[in-house]
């Protein structure tokens, strides 16, 4: 699944090379010229993560990190700074506010890109392409193929989601609420017995390919990706 950026330039020379940049390297992108627009924008679309310049005409970038850290639909989500104020103070108070990273001006695309990575990687490892193994399971979000022992599961896109979001966290109890927020990534107003729908037909999809019962049922919470041992799940492959 492709994280979905929020580049909040005012700029627009930077701006651009921003986006042009996170698009070539795959991911999807939200652009605002200020906090204002910002904030509109994610009434209808919640983004993986967001850039955001510090000096920007109506509230700083410092202000708008500060509202979106206070708001629990944002509070998790993961921040870069962008500025070009380089001083140690300034990267103090950025990180104090609630940034995540921090980048000074000028930086080069690629400085960006691994910036960006690194965090999501450790924020948000569902939203990256790394390969995913528990046991004969293995997931490759490159190819978007499930499969073990040799045998292929045929999942939906959101099946496809819904277990690399398993993966990549085994273990861990999962509501149905955060399902919705982790795996369909918007602000919706589906039911969350939604989740469950989806979770019985990836169940089924799992069964012809794999011996084990993957996907366990923890009353009265929600879900979990259970694993025979409490090992981190393997990572075959990275991210170029």
């Amino acid at each position: 699944m492709s994280a979905v950026i929020l580049v909040v330039e005012d700029e627009p020379s930077i701006q651009e090379l921003i986006a042009v940049t996170l698009s070539c390297a795959g991911y999807k992108v939200m652009r605002a010229g200020d906090a204002e627009s910002a904030r509109m924008q994610m009434v209808d679309i919640q983004p993986d993560m967001v850039v955001c310049d510090w000096m920007m005409p109506g509230q700083s970038g410092i202000t708008l990190i500060k509202q979106l850290r206070g708001s629990a639909q944002s509070s998790n989500i993961p921040i870069i700074m962008v500025t070009a104020r380089s001083g140690d103070q300034d990267a103090v108070l950025a990180l104090e506010s609630g940034a995540d990273d921090f980048i000074t001006k000028p930086f080069s695309p690629r400085q960006l890109i691994a910036r960006i990575y690194a965090l999501l990687r450790r924020r948000s490892p569902h939203l990256t392409t790394d390969t995913v193994r528990h046991g004969e399971l293995q997931l490759d979000p490159t190819t978007r193929r499930v499969t073990a022992g040799g045998r292929v599961a045929e999942l939906s896109p959101t099946e496809f989601r819904l277990l690399h979001f398993f993966m990549v966290q085994p273990g861990r109890v999962y509501s149905r609420a955060q399902l919705l927020d982790g795996v369909w990534n918007m602000n919706t107003f589906l039911e969350e017995r939604t989740v469950d729908a989806h979770v019985g037909r990836l169940r089924n999809a799992l069964e012809g390919i794999d011996e084990q019962d993957r996907i366990e049922t923890v009353r009265g919470l929600g879900y979990r990706f259970a694993v025979q041992s409490v090992s981190k799940p393997v990572a075959v492959g990275t991210e170029s």
